[in-house]
C-alpha cells in the first residue's frame, strides 16, 4: 500500500486516496479473518518517513517497510491497519515496493505447499518510477508464478470502463477520462501497469486492474466460509442383485458460522480467566452434592422421570449394517409433493469417475427416470451410527452432467395434519370480481421474472446470489466491537438493506395496482369492548347458592389420623399447598372461589421460578385444582384461569411448562365432566392440541454426523 504524500491529496468533499486504499484493506482483511481460512497475508508499505526491508542497501529500496510479515491474518492485524498505518511524508518507487514483495513472498514461503502468490498493489501511480528493470521484474513474476492486481484512485481503460470489470461504479471517487485531469507521473504510471499486466496475462490482464470505489463495493460482502468437497462413497443397491458404486456430495445445506460464542471475563476478555465447573446435587434442604458417576440419564414423560441406564440407551439405538442407499421401489414424481422435501441438506449422488461400469449403470438409470417422470423411494444410512431416512432420488440431467438428488421425505409423525373451515361456503367472506381482477393484476405486477432479449425468461431476483444477512450483519458487528470496545454498533449496511428489498422494477409496477387493491380491501378499525370483570366476578365473594351447599355423601372424603392432628389450616401455604389446597376445601371455612384464589396465588408463584421441578409442583396444583373443581361441579374458576394462563405462555416464555401441562392432559373442563360448563367436549381436546401448534419454538438442529461436505463447483 502507498502511504506517500500525494496519497492524502483530496478534492473538496472527496475522501483522499489514502483513506480510501485503507479501508480496501481492512475490508479485505476483515473477510479473511471471519471466512477463517489458512491464507497468510503480509503488509508492505511504501512512502513511508522510514525504511524496514532486507534489500534496503546502498540507498535502494529505501522508504519502504514490511509492516507485517506472512502470518494468518487476525484482530491484531485489524487494529494495527485502523491505529497505526498514517500518510507518510515521502514518496517511494512502486516498482521497489513489488521487488520487496516478491522477495517477501519468496523467502517466506520456502518449504510450503502454495495453491497461489499473489500480490495487491494499492497506489495512486504519482511516485517517480525507474523502469529499467521492468522486464526482468515481469520475467521473475511469471518464473514465480505470482499474480499481480492494481487498485487505483481512477479507472484504466479497458473492458472495466463499460461497467464490466473491476473499475465499474465510481460510488463518489473521482474518475478522470484518460489523459486528462492525471499527473505526467500518473500517466506514465498507467501507461506501465498496462504493460505489465498484459505481459502477464494478454486476454485478461487490464481486467485485473480495479478502482478503489469497486473494490469496496465488493469487498462489501463478506467471503463465504471455505468448503472442502468431502465424498461420500456407497453402493447404491435395487434388490440383492444390482449394485452401482455411487459417491454423493452434499449440495444444499444451511451454512453455519464455524465459531460460537463463548463465556469470557467481563475485565480481561479472556476464556482462560474463567472457569467452569458442573456440579450435581440432591434436591433436598442440604442440596447435598453427588458424583456425576452416582447420576444416570432420566427421560422426561408427562411429570414423571424415566431412567436410563448407558445399558439401556445403548440396547436402545437402532442398530445398522452401516452405509445404505437402498432403492425400495419407483414412484411418480407428480406422487411427491413439494411441500415433503424436509432435512438439512440435498445429495448430488455421482459415479465414480474412475469407474466406467458404474458411470454406464447410474447413466442408464438417470436416463430412465428422466424420460418417465419418476423418481426413486431411497432408504438412506450415512454411516452405522446413523439412524436411517426415507427419501426420494429425482434424475437431473444437465448439458455437462448428470445425476440423481436426494432429499429426505418425512415420517408419519413429521406431518403436521391440520384442519380449516372452507371460505367458499361462508358468503360474507367471498371476494367480487372487481377484488379477483384486482389481486390478478397485483400478482402479475409483482412477477420476479421477466423477458430477455432472445426471449428467454429470466429471474429477476436471483436467492442464491444474495449473501446471508445473518452473516453480514454479524460480521460487521464483531468487527466493529473488535476494533472500538467502547463504541455502539454500526447501522446496517445500506448496500445489505438494499439487495433484500424488492427490485427497483418490480417496485414501480406495482405501485398502481398496490393502491388498487388499498381502495377495493379498505381495512377498517374495529374496536372490541372488553368485559370487564372483578375478582368477585372470577373467583365469587363468598356467598354461594343454596343449591351449591348441599352435602354430596358419595363424594365425601375418608378422614383420617393424620388429617385430624395437622391442626386447622388457614391458607394455602408454601410448602405443600396441594394438601392445603384439599384441607382447606373440606373445611368448608372459606368459599370455593377464595381458596382457589389461593391456589392459583402459589401457582404463579412456582411458575416465576422457571425452573423443571417448580413446574411439576405447579402441575400437581393444577391437578388439584382441577379434580376438586370437577367434584365441587364449578367449572367456570379453572377453565378461566387455564385461559389466561394460556394466553400469557409466549410473554412469560413459559413454552417448556405447557409441554409439561399438555402431556399430562390437564385440559378445560367440558359439559360432559360438569353440566355447567360452557366448553363442549371437542373445545377442551383442541384447547392443548393448538397450543402445541401455536407459536412452535424450534430447537437448534443437531449436528447430523450423516451430512457430507458441501458440493462445491466440480464440473
Amino acid at each position: 500500500m502507498d502511504v506517500g504524500f500525494s496519497m492524502s491529496n483530496a478534492a473538496p468533499g472527496q475522501e483522499s486516496s489514502f483513506e480510501q486504499a485503507k479501508k480496501v484493506i481492512q475490508k479485505f482483511v476483515q473477510r479473511q479473518v471471519f471466512a477463517e481460512t489458512k491464507d497468510e497475508l503480509g503488509l508492505v508499505l511504501f512512502g513511508t518517513d522510514n525504511t524496514k526491508n532486507p534489500l534496503a542497501t546502498d540507498g535502494q529500496y529505501q522508504n519502504i517497510s514490511i509492516h507485517r510479515h506472512l502470518t494468518i491474518p487476525d484482530f491484531e492485524l485489524l487494529e494495527e491497519i485502523q491505529n497505526d498505518i498514517h500518510p507518510g511524508s515521502q514518496q517511494a518507487d512502486w516498482l521497489d515496493a513489488l521487488v520487496v514483495c516478491m522477495d517477501l513472498l519468496q523467502k517466506e514461503t520456502l518449504g510450503k505447499k502454495c495453491d497461489r502468490l499473489n500480490i495487491a498493489l494499492l497506489t495512486d501511480l504519482s511516485s517517480q518510477v525507474c523502469a529499467d528493470q521492468l522486464d526482468v521484474i515481469i520475467s521473475n513474476l511469471k518464473r514465480a508464478g505470482v499474480t499481480l492486481q492494481f487498485f487505483l484512485p481512477f479507472p484504466a481503460d479497458g473492458p472495466e470502463d463499460a461497467g464490466e470489470g473491476g473499475s465499474g461504479g465510481d460510488g463518489g471517487a473521482p474518475r478522470p477520462p484518460h489523459g486528462k485531469g492525471l499527473s505526467r507521473e500518473q500517466q506514465k504510471g498507467l501507461e506501465m501497469v498496462r504493460q505489465v499486466m498484459t505481459s502477464l496475462d494478454e486476454e485478461s490482464g487490464i481486467e485485473e486492474v480495479h478502482s478503489f470505489s469497486y473494490a469496496l463495493e465488493k469487498l462489501s460482502i463478506f467471503k463465504r466460509l471455505d468448503r472442502r468437497p468431502m465424498a461420500w462413497p456407497c453402493t447404491l443397491t435395487i434388490g440383492s442383485s444390482l449394485s452401482i458404486r455411487i459417491v454423493g456430495y452434499k449440495a444444499v445445506t444451511e451454512e453455519k458460522v464455524k465459531k460460537s460464542w463463548t463465556v469470557v471475563d467481563a475485565q480481561s476478555s479472556r476464556r482462560d480467566d474463567v472457569k467452569r465447573e458442573t456440579v450435581y446435587c440432591l434436591h433436598d434442604d442440604n442440596e447435598t452434592e453427588v458424583q456425576k458417576e452416582d447420576t444416570i440419564q432420566g427421560y422426561r414423560y408427562g411429570s414423571d422421570i424415566v431412567p436410563f441406564s448407558k445399558v439401556d440407551q445403548e440396547q436402545m439405538k437402532y442398530k445398522s449394517n452401516g452405509k445404505c442407499f437402498s432403492v425400495l421401489g419407483f414412484t411418480k414424481q407428480s406422487m411427491i409433493n413439494r411441500h415433503h422435501f424436509m432435512g438439512s441438506q440435498a445429495i448430488k449422488v455421482f459415479a465414480p469417475r474412475d469407474d466406467e461400469h458404474a458411470c454406464i449403470a447410474l447413466s442408464a438409470l438417470i436416463r430412465a427416470l428422466d424420460s418417465m417422470g419418476m423418481a426413486a423411494i431411497v432408504r438412506y444410512a450415512y454411516d452405522r451410527r446413523s439412524n436411517p431416512q426415507v427419501g426420494a432420488a429425482f434424475p437431473c440431467v444437465k448439458e455437462t452432467y448428470e445425476c440423481l438428488i436426494y432429499v429426505q421425505l418425512p415420517y408419519m409423525e413429521d406431518l403436521r395434519q391440520f384442519s380449516f373451515a372452507s371460505l367458499e361456503n361462508n358468503k360474507k367472506f367471498a371476494p367480487t370480481e372487481e377484488q379477483l381482477s384486482v389481486v390478478d393484476s397485483l400478482i402479475d405486477s409483482m412477477m420476479l421474472v421477466e423477458e430477455s432479449e432472445d426471449g428467454e425468461m429470466e429471474d429477476m431476483f436471483k436467492v442464491n446470489h444474495i449473501p446471508n444477512p445473518q452473516f453480514q450483519r454479524l460480521f460487521q458487528c464483531l468487527h466493529a466491537k473488535g476494533l472500538n470496545p467502547g463504541a455502539p454498533l454500526p447501522l446496517i449496511e445500506p448496500w445489505l438493506k438494499r439487495v433484500l428489498g424488492r427490485p427497483q422494477a418490480v417496485e414501480a409496477r406495482c405501485r398502481a395496482p398496490l393502491q388498487e387493491a388499498k381502495r377495493k380491501f379498505p381495512l377498517k378499525e374495529v374496536v372490541r369492548k372488553k368485559e370487564q370483570k372483578t375478582s368477585a366476578d372470577v373467583f365469587g365473594n363468598g356467598k354461594e347458592d343454596p343449591d351449591a351447599k348441599k352435602a354430596k355423601v358419595d363424594e365425601e372424603e375418608d378422614y383420617n389420623l393424620a388429617d385430624i392432628s395437622e391442626g386447622n389450616v388457614t391458607s394455602v401455604g408454601s410448602v405443600d399447598p396441594v394438601k392445603d389446597f384439599r384441607a382447606l376445601v373440606r373445611q368448608k371455612t372459606l368459599s370455593f372461589g377464595e381458596v382457589c384464589q389461593q391456589l392459583t396465588l402459589r401457582i404463579e408463584q412456582l411458575l416465576g421460578n422457571k425452573s423443571t421441578p417448580y413446574y411439576m409442583k405447579a402441575i400437581t396444583c393444577i391437578q388439584a385444582f382441577r379434580e376438586q373443581s370437577v367434584k365441587a361441579a364449578n367449572a367456570e374458576l379453572f377453565n378461566s384461569y387455564m385461559q389466561s394462563l394460556k394466553r400469557s405462555i409466549p410473554d412469560r416464555s413459559l413454552q417448556e411448562f405447557w409441554d409439561l401441562v399438555s402431556s399430562d392432559g390437564l385440559t378445560l373442563i367440558s359439559k360432559d365432566e360438569v353440566e355447567g360448563s360452557t366448553v363442549s367436549k371437542q373445545e377442551a381436546n383442541q384447547f392443548l392440541l393448538m397450543e402445541e401448534k401455536m407459536e412452535e419454538v424450534e430447537a437448534p438442529p443437531v449436528e447430523d454426523p450423516g451430512d457430507v461436505d458441501d458440493l462445491l463447483d466440480m464440473m
